[in-house]
């Protein structure tokens, strides 16, 4: 039993990090032999994943097979509209909660992401990273569960708004006004500093969105 706990584990993190690093995008079908051997575990574990991240919608059924799910213009803006106050939230509690320690790791990440401002991809990882340490300074450990379902469901969404035309910029400049309240342990302009930067993240994901269906035509 261990043994095989361990394997679906493995599994199910696994194929979550290849959704969240889009090797696997929405509307990508998963077959189960394919994922086993990929992964190089048995197909028992893969399938219980697999089960287990339909429970979780981040996979759907097509007939008889599973894709990865997208989100709808609905879906998307629910998702934002908590994924904000959630946020916002965590930075208000970090600025009460943060040590010191946690607060010069922020300052730490923050020069080394400037180094990627030319990087799309690198950037958006090091959102992630900063994202997860303020969530993990607001020193709550259910609001930490609740984003990182948010977070698993942001995987679902087909790219990244900071490969966006001046996005990388503007980021960095967000996240420095977010640890700058959060240093100075003022809460409201914490929660602000946040929402503000998530509500920036969804303008632009709405306007590549209207893009691409544009495009399309």
């Amino acid at each position: 039993m261990r043994d095989r706990t361990l394997g679906q584990r493995d599994a199910y993190d696994l194929i979550l990090e290849a959704i969240d690093s889009h090797i696997y995008k929405p509307g990508d079908r998963l077959v189960e032999s394919d994922l086993a051997e990929k992964f190089g575990v048995s197909r028992t574990p893969v399938r219980e994943a697999l089960q287990r991240l339909e429970t979780q919608s981040l996979l759907t059924r097509d007939g008889r097979s599973l894709i990865v799910a997208s989100l709808d213009h609905t879906q998307l803006s629910e998702l934002y509209v908590v994924r904000g106050e959630l946020e916002g939230l965590a930075a208000r509690l970090a600025s009460r909660h943060a040590t010191p320690e946690e607060v010069r790791v922020l300052r730490n990440m923050l020069e080394a992401d400037k180094k990627l401002i030319d990087d799309p991809e690198g950037l958006s990882r090091a959102n992630r990273r900063f994202h997860k340490q303020i969530h993990l300074a607001s020193h709550n450990r259910f609001l930490v569960q609740q984003l990182d379902l948010v977070h698993r469901s942001m995987a679902l969404l087909a790219s990244t708004s900071i490969k966006a035309e001046g996005r990388g910029a503007d980021t960095l400049e967000e996240h420095e006004a977010i640890v700058q309240a959060i240093e100075t342990g003022n809460g409201d302009a914490a929660y602000q500093a946040l929402r503000d930067h998530i509500s920036a993240a969804y303008e632009i994901r709405l306007r590549l969105d209207a893009e691409a269906v544009e495009a399309d035509r």
